[in-house]
């Protein structure tokens, strides 16, 4: 199979954007990577199944080197974050590897929709906040508190193929009671971690099966190459970034992230029209 210099291009947009979101808001990218890998492997005449396996096992592979980068940067200005971020990304480890592993019999459109209001209703709640230091609740946290939360959503990491930064970081904020930075470097840790266990699902349950050349299980090594080759520098600048912003303007960015998210899981996502119109350019 002939990759084209198009293909490779579009490689190298969603490595840029991936790197900035994924040091700047503490989030994998795969919000990113699944659907326009997805649509760049089904323009080149892969099956609709193994391309949707392909896309979301090689996004959590590209997920842990990128976040490692932020967890560095951020590590510098926030040593507070190392214990936290180790503690709940053990658990979210254990919960990628299942989570992984079930996506393979687990249908998930129902669980789409249902994270899809969820996260729109956290995005308001963030947004009405947004100028608020102090949150509602601060649960202390411990490790049972960091058992339930690391596990429950690395499983939905390894099931959706997202880093699980993006249901992470509400959850800091208004239930645990960090701060907006404090959360996007806690999660830059979970995600690392996370992503570990659901890219060993996936090499796992691709071995033998996927006929993509260049792979290794599900993970594709040239999509992975090329994203990882721009991801990663671009996440050291997000992470700089970040350190910048006002936390209420991150908090706000991050809530339209969560609708853009929350669109997309429900299934009204208008940006794949744009995409179709890929075909008609190259």
């Amino acid at each position: 199979m002939i990759f084209s210099v198009e293909y490779v291009f579009f490689l190298i947009i969603i490595g840029i954007f991936v790197g900035i979101s994924s040091g700047l808001l503490g989030v994998g990218g795969g919000f990113l990577m699944v659907p326009l890998q997805l649509f760049l492997l089904s323009s080149i005449g892969v099956s609709p199944d193994l391309a949707l396996r392909i896309s979301l096992g090689t996004s959590l592979a590209i997920i842990i080197p990128t976040a490692l980068v932020g967890v560095h940067t951020h590590y510098a200005e926030l040593k507070q974050i190392l214990k936290p971020g180790i503690f709940i990304g053990i658990f979210g480890m254990i919960g990628g590897i299942l989570g992984g592993l079930s996506s393979v019999h687990i249908h998930a459109s129902i669980l789409e929709a249902i994270l899809g209001i969820f996260l729109i209703l956290i995005a308001i709640y963030m947004i009405v906040n947004k100028n608020s230091e102090n949150q509602k609740f601060n649960i202390k946290l411990n490790w049972r508190i960091a058992g339930f939360f690391g596990l429950a959503i690395g499983f939905l990491s390894g099931l959706l193929g997202l880093g699980g930064g993006i249901f992470l970081i509400p959850v800091l904020i208004i239930l645990l009671g960090f701060s907006m930075i404090e959360a996007i470097g806690i999660s830059s840790i979970f995600i690392s971690l996370s992503s570990i266990g659901g890219t060993v699902s996936y090499i796992i349950t691709g071995a033998g099966i996927n006929s993509f050349p260049y792979s290794i299980g599900y993970i594709s090594l040239i999509n992975f190459g090329v994203i990882a080759i721009f991801s990663i520098p671009f996440a050291f600048v997000g992470a700089k970034l970040a350190h910048k912003f006002p936390e209420k303007n991150l908090k706000l960015i991050f809530a339209i992230l969560l609708i853009y998210i929350g669109i997309k899981l429900l299934g009204i996502d208008q940006f794949s029209c744009l995409l179709s119109s890929y075909h008609f350019l190259f």
